[in-house]
C-alpha cells in the first residue's frame, strides 16, 4: 500500500473515532437536528436507494468539518482537543491538525495524466493536483463538484463525502461563485449547503428542468 493510501486510511479512522463520539448516544437530539437541516427540502431518505451511502457521506462530512455544534460554537473537528472522553495517540494529534487544514470547495476537472487529477478550485480560484487518485475515472469535465480535501505531503486526500452537479446547473453555480469571489463577507460553506439541496431537489424532481430547480428563486420545496 501506498504511503498515500496508508495516510488515506489513517485520516478516516481518526474521523470514524471523532463521529462514535460526536454521532453517539450522548448528541442524539444534535444528530437529529443536523439531519433536519442538512437533508430539509431533499424528501425522505431511503436507506435502499442507490445513492443513500453517498448522502450519509455528504451528511458525515459536513457535521465534522462545517456545523457547530449546538452549545458549543465549534464543529466537533475544532473540540476535540476539549473532550474529556476521548484520547487521541502523538500520531492521531499530528492527523488531527492536518484535517484542521483541509479545503473545502467547488471543483472542476481540467485533466487527467496517469492516476493524478489536476483540478481548479472555484471559489479560491487556483488549480491543484490530486496525486494517486482513486476516483480519477469518475470526474466528468462537464460537472461542478463539491468536495473536502485533506492534506497530505505534496498532495491531497478526497473525504468521501462528494456531490456532483449536473452540467446544466453550471451557469447558476458560476454565477454564485464569482459573487462569493467578489464578496468575501459571503460565506462559501453557506453556498455549497444551498448547492447540496438544490442538487437533492434535483433528483427529487426529475421531471423539472434543472435550471428551474438551480435558482435563487424556485419556489421548489
Amino acid at each position: 500500500m501506498s504511503a498515500i493510501r496508508t495516510a488515506e486510511q489513517q485520516y478516516r479512522d481518526v474521523i470514524q473515532k471523532s463521529l462514535e463520539h460526536f454521532a453517539g448516544s450522548l448528541f442524539k437530539d444534535e444528530i437529529f437536528a443536523a439531519k433536519t437541516e442538512f437533508f430539509e427540502n431533499s424528501g425522505i431518505l431511503d436507506e435502499n436507494a442507490p445513492n443513500y451511502e453517498l448522502r450519509m457521506s455528504q451528511f458525515f462530512d459536513w457535521y465534522f468539518f462545517t456545523r457547530d455544534l449546538k452549545g458549543f460554537g465549534q464543529t466537533p473537528l475544532e473540540s476535540l482537543f476539549n473532550t474529556r472522553e476521548l484520547r487521541f495517540s502523538p500520531e492521531e494529534i499530528v492527523i488531527i491538525d492536518k484535517l484542521r487544514s483541509h479545503r473545502h470547495g467547488l471543483y472542476e476537472l481540467v485533466k487527467v495524466k496517469g492516476t493524478d487529477v489536476y483540478l481548479k478550485d472555484l471559489l479560491r480560484n487556483d488549480k491543484i493536483v490530486v496525486k494517486e487518485c482513486p476516483y480519477f475515472a469518475g470526474f466528468n469535465a462537464d460537472e461542478i463538484f463539491e468536495a473536502r480535501l485533506m492534506p497530505f505531503e505534496d498532495t491531497w486526500i478526497f473525504t468521501k463525502g462528494f456531490c456532483f452537479h449536473p452540467g446544466d446547473a453550471r451557469k447558476f453555480i458560476m454565477s454564485e461563485v464569482k459573487r462569493h469571489r467578489k464578496d468575501s463577507d459571503l460565506n462559501p460553506d453557506d453556498l455549497m449547503l444551498k448547492l447540496v439541496k438544490m442538487r437533492y431537489r434535483a433528483e427529487r424532481y426529475r421531471h423539472v428542468r434543472v435550471e428551474s430547480i438551480y435558482n435563487l428563486d424556485s419556489k421548489l420545496t
